[in-house]
């Protein structure tokens, strides 16, 4: 009997064991993590150019309605971040990120016209991006994760007239994202995800001087961007 009773408090002892070893051996994405993605990222701005205003002496003084068109562009997107992820319960994550995009879109074309005045024509480009988010989350099997993202973000967008003088506009908003983990092996994984922005109007005033005359003129900017990711992490 005791024999018996040995062989059964050792078997107990090695299941016990093994499922410990199991439960150590699956990875969790709880902890901080870092990942890189790239993707395709389509801007879709909007331009509003305000009256020019000639001031000064002579018979062009007035104010000068100039009516604006921009062009969407598309462009090949990257992205770097960091963040960590809490577990509230074996059901429910919720991390706190940052990324960044060190890429610049391609250039695209926007032109503003006045039947008196003529028109100009110009090139500008998002530059410079970055987003802080919260990211509620679900594990989904044994090492996969569902996760959204809320957040607040920022970009420069640099626009050129006529190949001359440039000029930078920095725009802020809101974000939203959706997208799906997956461990490959070991704390690394691989990552796909959706992200949507919708950057606020910005409006900007540019005054220049030609002879007697001095010109001035607002313009408001905003844009809506998405973007599609894929990528590789690191669970720490």
């Amino acid at each position: 009997m005791k024999i018996i009773s040995k062989i059964l408090l050792t078997s107990g002892l090695l299941a016990v064991a093994s499922t410990a070893s199991h439960a150590q051996s699956s990875p969790t994405f709880e902890g901080f993590y870092g990942q890189a993605g790239i993707g395709y990222e389509m801007v879709s701005p909007s331009l509003s150019l305000g009256n020019i205003n000639v001031t000064g002496t002579g018979p062009a003084v007035g104010s000068y309605p100039f009516s604006s068109s921009v062009s969407n562009s598309n462009s090949f997107a990257g992205t770097v971040t960091i963040g960590y992820n809490y577990a509230f319960s074996k059901d429910f994550l919720l991390g706190l990120g940052a990324e960044y995009s060190p890429i610049a879109g391609t250039k695209a074309n926007y032109s503003g016209s006045n039947a008196q005045l003529g028109s100009a024509n110009g090139q500008y480009n998002k530059e410079n991006s970055y987003n802080i988010f919260l990211s509620p989350a679900t594990p989904i099997g044994k090492d996969g994760l569902l996760y959204g993202k809320v957040g607040f973000t920022g970009a420069s967008v640099k626009a050129q007239i006529n190949g001359g003088s440039s000029s930078t506009s920095n725009l802020t908003g809101y974000s939203l994202g959706l997208g799906y983990k997956q461990f490959i092996t070991g704390g690394l994984y691989g990552f796909g995800e959706v992200n949507y922005a919708s950057y606020s109007n910005n409006t900007s005033n540019e005054t220049v001087s030609a002879g007697t005359y001095r010109l001035s003129q607002n313009s408001t900017i905003s844009a809506n961007v998405t973007n599609f990711l894929v990528g590789i992490g690191y669970k720490f």
